[in-house]
């Protein structure tokens, strides 16, 4: 297992099972865990404690509103975290975001945007970290990023051949 996806809620998964497309689609082993920071405390902790020996190497935690969950597993590991934030009713995700990018010194957590695109860029970010120790990620974010590249160009080509009204019609 690379990367264990964790969640505080189950209503967090719709989200983040953009994430674990994105997993799939680089052929990265993870798994998914519904874990509170406030409701199941110990097993959170538990859980974080025994990933290394498991073999995961990096931590992908999503949360909203209050969202300890990424700061809580990151303060028990020594493993990289990434924290997803949340969208919520009441603030939109920012209060996600602010609760997860305010660590102190010396319990950082990387943290991408909010909701579905944060998902993405959280796996995206795991296939960078992970191409630092195992060559065939770093083929493949190169790849990923190649054929972003590509799909630009072409699209810009589209634009440049049809004009812009055409374009929008035919999108």
């Amino acid at each position: 297992m690379r990367v264990s996806i964790v969640m505080g809620s189950d209503s967090d998964l719709k989200i983040m099972s953009e994430c674990a497309k994105l997993l799939e689609e680089f052929d990265i082993p993870f798994e998914i865990a519904v874990l509170s920071a406030h409701r199941c405390t110990e097993e959170a902790l538990n859980y974080v404690k025994n990933a290394e020996d498991k073999g995961v190497d990096i931590v992908i935690a999503a949360a909203g509103k209050a969202a300890h969950l990424p700061g809580v597993l990151a303060s028990h590991t020594n493993l990289p975290v990434i924290g997803v934030p949340m969208t919520t009713s009441d603030l939109g995700g920012v209060d996600s975001l602010y609760s997860i990018v305010q660590m102190p010194v010396g319990i950082p957590v990387a943290t991408v945007a909010i909701g579905s695109t944060g998902a993405k860029n959280a796996a995206v970010l795991a296939l960078k970290i992970l191409g630092i120790k195992y060559p065939n990620y770093r083929e493949k974010i190169q790849n990923y990023r190649d054929n972003m590249k590509k799909n630009v160009l072409e699209k810009n080509m589209k634009l440049q051949e049809l004009g812009y009204k055409l374009y929008l019609e035919n999108m």
